[in-house]
């Protein structure tokens, strides 16, 4: 039963919409609205700043941190804390209370390695940071430190369940941007720090 309440709890914990709730306190509007229509950090950003953006951004890492240290607090073994990030990840991408229409888990992501991996944390940012300081494509970035995730587990020395966590939350985050990687393929990815209108929304 503990196992039950931890996953529901890590689920709902991602499920927060910080995005959403961040922009309607600013700005009084949906930032579904706007941009790709997503809740995350990056469109975010688009709509009100970097302040706003990184703040975005700090809270949907913090609800995933939170969620695998609650499970650490159950008492779970590796096998509850893994369960627990990846069902905080699901939670950011398909929350409950947006109709399950969410962000792309990449910041979440982030937010459950920092207690799950350590120095693994750091070496997707860096993977991540390299590939959007080179195109300015923050979706690109996201996509290439995701797909860096189950190598890095591999080197570091993780067990198998680990690199099973590994491909099952980069498969998400991968699954989550198909239509960046569209927009990518078409040339119509916005780029860091371009703004959009409402009328500009992509998806």
């Amino acid at each position: 039963m503990v196992t039950f309440w931890t996953l529901l709890a890590a689920y709902l914990l991602g499920a927060l919409p910080f995005g959403y709730i961040v922009t309607w306190l600013v700005k009084r509007t949906d930032i579904r609205r706007y941009g790709s229509g997503n809740i995350g950090a990056t469109n975010v950003m688009r709509l009100l700043g970097p302040a706003g953006g990184l703040l975005v951004l700090f809270l949907d890492a913090l609800k995933g941190a939170v969620a695998v240290l609650l499970a650490r607090a159950a008492g779970g073994g590796r096998e509850l804390l893994l369960a627990a990030a990846l069902l905080a990840m699901i939670g950011h991408s398909y929350p409950v209370f947006l109709k399950f229409r969410g962000g792309k888990g990449a910041a979440t992501g982030i937010g459950v390695l920092i207690p799950l991996t350590g120095w693994v944390t750091a070496a997707v940012l860096g993977v991540a940071a390299a590939v959007i300081a080179a195109t300015r494509y923050v979706s690109l970035g996201s996509i290439a430190g995701a797909l860096s995730l189950p190598l890095f587990l591999y080197l570091f020395g993780f067990e198998p369940v680990d690199l099973y966590f590994g491909g099952a939350a980069a498969l998400l985050v991968l699954l989550r941007h198909r239509e960046n990687i569209r927009r990518l393929l078409q040339g119509k990815e916005p780029k860091l720090g371009q703004r959009v209108k409402a009328e500009e929304k992509k998806d």
